[in-house]
């Protein structure tokens, strides 16, 4: 009887040490699985590079991006949409992995953050109604300019202001420079090139290039010091030799002129 006894509490101590380790095991997996989600921040106001369609999906150039690299690395994306003036301070608390979002890869930026190689190149132009008269930057005198905060446009037309006499109105989303423009709030609205044509085209705006300024690119932003600063641009150099980003150029730039 106490040999039978013995033997079912041995069984009994067998059965829960497997069940712990199992549990050890699918925690150990889930945590392995958790540190495979690459989170990437965007602010979804800004097509044809971010955007969301009919359904609230995200969608453009550099969604479409990041899913390729993501997929290239092994991670699965997830996405998370903000106000551009608070990428940059989301990648500094280590909230995200990295940010796409049409930005700019300035010196400034660059104190603060690491950049991938850049993928883009675009510029900056003065967007206005079609019947104004505004067609050059002397035109611009005593009018308001309407810029995104946070972009390079902002710090731009601080320093045109000073040059041409206009006043700077600053606003959360490039949308939203455009109800400015058409509810006579503003006067132009200062934006990147490629997004600005597409408004140009899309609500029958026109405008014209700022001469002024040279953009230094858009790239991929990464907390200082991140590892996978190196690893994207491996991805980006063979997405860029297998056309790839051109498919992508082709797909949501086709357009722009």
């Amino acid at each position: 009887m106490k040999k039978t006894f013995g033997f079912i509490l041995f069984i009994i101590l067998i059965a829960g040490g497997l069940a712990a380790c199992g549990s050890s095991d699918s925690a150990s997996g889930s945590a392995e699985q958790e540190e495979k989600v690459l989170k990437m921040a965007t602010s979804a106001d800004f097509p044809p590079f971010e955007s969301r369609d009919a359904e609230g999906n995200f969608e453009g150039f550099d969604i479409d991006l990041a899913n390729l690299i993501a997929e290239e690395l092994g991670y699965e994306l997830e996405i998370e949409d903000m106000k551009f003036d608070g990428l940059i301070g989301a990648l500094q608390a280590d909230r995200i992995d990295m940010v796409m979002s049409g930005m700019s890869a300035t010196d400034k930026r660059k104190k603060n953050v690491d950049f991938s190689t850049t993928y883009h190149h675009s510029g900056e132009m003065f967007v206005t109604t079609a019947d104004s008269a505004i067609e050059s930057l002397e035109d611009l005198e005593g009018k308001t300019v309407g810029v995104q905060l946070g972009t390079i446009q902002e710090e731009g037309a601080e320093t045109l202001s000073e040059e041409y006499g206009f006043e700077v109105k600053k606003v959360d989303d490039s949308g939203l420079l455009i109800q400015e423009l058409n509810s006579n709030r503003i006067d132009v609205g200062y934006m990147d090139k490629t997004v600005g044509v597409g408004y140009v085209n899309e609500q029958d705006l026109k405008g014209f290039d700022d001469p002024t300024m040279s953009s230094p690119g858009m790239g991929i932003a990464f907390p200082k010091g991140s590892e996978l600063v190196t690893d994207v641009n491996d991805v980006l150099k063979k997405l860029e030799e297998e056309g790839k980003i051109q498919e992508l150029e082709d797909k949501w730039l086709s357009d722009v002129k």
